[in-house]
């Protein structure tokens, strides 16, 4: 494969570096003079690699597997043999192909694709999904369109309806077939393609390949040409695109921590995935609340409200998106240059696909991961799976936070004296530097730049602990008794106080489990933890009686072996 950059699809950006000596021109592939002039007024010279493989065969009428990413030109690679195969001067009639996409923000994102290709056709593509109205969609399939691009469930919607008829459909395509079954769209995906034509030509794409994305190929495609299309890798010597590194840090800690980050990196806009729609509403009342201009998205808010998030990303009114998984597939925003893991993500592949939307087109980005200790695990295997280093770095302290923020203001100096006019000022420094040293007068002035460019006092913000990675067995302060039942504490002075946690044995806890809740939590060292007993139902652990609130705080806001669980003091026992 070649070397090249991947380009991403349109609309973000259709500017491309040419690929190698081997690659064709789009005019080499058999394109028709209305799409070689869309191709050209949006800037695309030569094809990605995968649209080079993939657009032949698809021309030829080949059914075809692709594992290729987001980021790697594959709508045009199937957009552009929809359109070519189209016939001519359609007025009226069924689809004669149908696009599946996870996500509404996809299903618009390819539809606006296929009009710019297509506009010289006068090709008529309608995106179908839910939370748009439905009487539009309505109308515009009563009068007929070429290509439908849906999401399953509201494509399903419409064939029970009657107003969606597939018995015209020359190709079905499957577009991000892995996102879809994660998404639970497997029996959706299985009804639509039985209301389809047996005779049809079928596409599917899917960055992972998964035992059951490879039983829907058997299944549904017939001797498909197979493309498997990676992310370019960096070439030796030089660096990646995305710059991987985290930080270990306690969960409660991570607000002020990731705030900490984002302070000193300065992204031009960031995405920030969190795991669930309640931490996504928490974070993002957090950020603005330090001054960011943060947007929530999730699968709990109406299109309308999604729109409106994505046109603020897009216009730079907004420089934060706090956002889960499945609301922020698919999404593509060119401006993106940071992208934040609020925890890691329980499988490598989440990870490759979160990173993945930064980076693209040749443009440099940064891929940030906030781990608990408990997660230092997870990240060693990301790094097996993906051969990509992910560097541990320390959380920057409040002098790295002063030294960040002086950058960006002599920053800001320099380019305002190479750029702006400042001729109308000049008459102010002549006063004042015959009262004051000109040197006094510019600290002055830059005094002044620099806490209009910083507001609020670097003396309000607190050093936020670091937490040293500790091989695993550094984390068992002591032997496990017969069963797993104790672990034997050694004597202590100033008194301790036994900790209640509503897990014990069925769940499958032990010793090492809560000593690891307890130190990745808490400032609290394996060495001031006492006993543990560990009962079929609950546990009962011995600390520092000057720490308990703060043990017992810390375990309330984590988990233990993956669940949430009653901490108390034990009041009943002596």
């Amino acid at each position: 494969m070649s070397s090249a950059p991947a380009r991403q699809d349109p609309p973000t950006d259709p500017h491309s570096p040419g690929v190698d000596d081997e690659a064709s021109a789009f005019t080499d592939l058999g394109l028709r003079a209305e799409l070689l002039g869309a191709l050209s007024a949006l800037g695309y010279e030569e094809p990605t690699p995968i649209q080079r493989e993939a657009i032949p065969p698809l021309l030829a009428g080949r059914d075809l597997l692709g594992q290729a990413a987001t980021g790697t030109g594959k709508t045009a690679a199937f957009a552009l043999p929809l359109l070519q195969r189209m016939p001519d001067g359609r007025t009226g009639g069924e689809p004669v192909a149908l696009v599946l996409v996870p996500t509404r923000e996809l299903a618009v994102q390819v539809s606006e694709a296929f009009h710019r290709y297509g506009k010289d056709l006068g090709a008529r593509v309608l995106p179908i999904y839910g939370g748009q109205p439905i009487g539009r969609q309505l109308r515009a399939l009563d009068l007929g369109v070429d290509v439908v691009v849906a999401t399953p469930g509201r494509a399903l919607d419409h064939i029970a309806r009657g107003t969606l008829r597939l018995g015209g459909l020359a190709t079905v395509v499957l577009d991000e077939a892995d996102e879809m079954l994660d998404m639970g769209f497997a029996e959706d995906i299985e009804a639509i393609l039985e209301h389809a034509p047996q005779q049809r030509q079928t596409v599917l794409f899917s960055a992972t390949m998964p035992s059951r994305i490879d039983g829907m190929a058997r299944q549904h495609l017939t001797d498909p040409v197979r493309i498997q299309i990676g992310r370019e890798q960096p070439v030796a010597g030089e660096t990646p695109r995305v710059r991987q590194s985290a930080y270990i840090v306690a969960r409660a800690h991570k607000p002020a921590a990731l705030g900490r980050v984002l302070d000193v990196e300065s992204p031009t806009a960031a995405i920030v995935f969190c795991r669930s729609r309640e931490e996504v509403d928490r974070l993002t009342e957090t950020m603005n609340g330090r001054g960011y201009r943060a947007e929530a998205l999730h699968g709990g808010m109406s299109q309308e409200q999604r729109d409106r998030v994505m046109g603020r990303l897009r216009a730079g009114t907004a420089d934060l998106l706090v956002a889960t998984d499945v609301a922020a597939r698919g999404l593509d925003v060119e401006q993106l240059t940071h992208v934040v893991n609020y925890d890691v993500p329980s499988a490598p592949e989440s990870y490759v696909h979160r990173i993945g939307r930064v980076g693209r087109a040749g443009r440099e980005g940064v891929a940030i991961t906030l781990a608990e200790p408990r997660e230092h695990r997870m990240l060693k295997t990301i790094e097996r799976v993906t051969g990509q280093r992910i560097a541990i770095d320390k959380i920057p302290t409040v002098a790295d936070l002063r030294t960040r923020r002086l950058e960006l203001t002599q920053a800001a100096l320099r380019e305002s004296l190479l750029e702006d006019d400042l001729e109308p000022f000049r008459v102010i420094v002549e006063s004042l530097s015959d009262e004051f040293d000109m040197m006094e007068v510019a600290l002055a002035a830059v005094k002044l730049a620099h806490e209009a460019a910083s507001p609020g006092s670097d003396d309000d913000e607190e050093e936020i602990p670091q937490v040293a990675v500790r091989p695993q067995r550094e984390g068992r302060p002591g032997q496990e008794g017969r069963g797993g039942e104790r672990r034997p504490g050694r004597p202590r002075s100033g008194g301790t106080t036994q900790v209640f946690i509503g897990l014990g044995r069925r769940a499958g806890v032990r010793p090492q489990d809560l000593v690891g809740a307890i130190t990745g939590e808490t400032r609290v060292s394996g060495r001031d933890i006492g006993s543990i007993e560990i009962a079929d139902r609950f546990s009962l652990v011995e600390v520092p009686a000057a720490v308990v609130d703060e043990v017992i705080a810390g375990l309330r806001n984590s988990t233990i072996k993956g669940r949430k669980t009653t901490v108390r003091r034990d009041r009943d026992r002596p």
